[in-house]
């Protein structure tokens, strides 16, 4: 049993649902346009509905975009995933998602599958990131686990891997793996060029390409390739 290292301290878990590196949670929003520069038939043209949209930031409508997306991609009622955790020695199988239905009890284990074991605390992982899992496993075609580099990193441990190896290293400063929505994976038997192919494909999230650490990351952030 892979629960042999100790009571992990659980951080607040959230409700379920390129110079930098593009991992990055920080996004900046665009500039709101002056409600003075529409004139009332632009308005009214637009409609209500489509002048909110308008008004709402870039980061905003990126996120209900990126949502869309991954449930576009997870249309099953059953769903199971394989890790093997390549800094613990750790492996996990659970079908995480029962008649469309996530089952809590099998969330917790990948919650600490994919803790931060340098720090040993715990994050809620995104659901939505396990899905996108899913369907590029499908897409693959492989009934080999996932193997794990990194899943949920505490804003200490990113920190140190940061001033470590700065943006070459891929670890960004406002990391989507602090809030338990990136991966960082390979698969055994798939070339790496075949599993960043693929999950570009899906057009979900972000996906980073680290030939020399032979891994590639895939998060539930924005669209977007690096």
């Amino acid at each position: 049993m892979w629960f042999n290292r100790g009571s992990p301290r659980i951080n607040q878990q959230p409700q379920f649902g390129p110079s930098r590196p593009a991992d990055s949670a920080d996004e900046r929003s665009e500039p709101m346009p002056s409600l003075e520069r529409l004139s009332r038939r632009n308005f009214l043209g637009i409609g209500a509905i489509a002048a909110a949209g308008a008004l709402l930031p870039a980061r905003a409508v990126a996120a209900a975009a990126a949502a869309t997306a991954i449930a576009a991609v997870s249309t099953a009622a059953d769903r199971s995933l394989s890790f093997f955790h390549t800094h613990t020695n750790e492996r996990l199988t659970t079908a995480y998602c029962c008649n469309g239905e996530y089952v809590s009890k099998e969330l917790i284990g990948v919650n600490h599958l994919l803790r931060d074991f340098r720090m040993n605390e715990i994050k809620a992982i995104d659901p939505r990131l396990l899905d996108l899992l899913f369907e590029l496993n499908n897409r693959l075609g492989t009934d080999q686990p996932f193997h794990v580099i990194s899943g949920y990193r505490t804003p200490e441990t990113n920190a140190m891997l940061n001033e470590r190896g700065g943006a070459q290293s891929g670890v960004a400063a406002h990391s989507l793996h602090i809030e338990g929505k990136a991966i960082d994976i390979r698969v055994p038997g798939i070339k790496l060029e075949h599993l960043r192919d693929t999950a570009k494909a899906l057009r979900v999230g972000g996906v980073g390409y680290y030939r020399a650490s032979n891994f590639v990351h895939v998060d539930t952030g924005r669209i977007r390739y690096w």
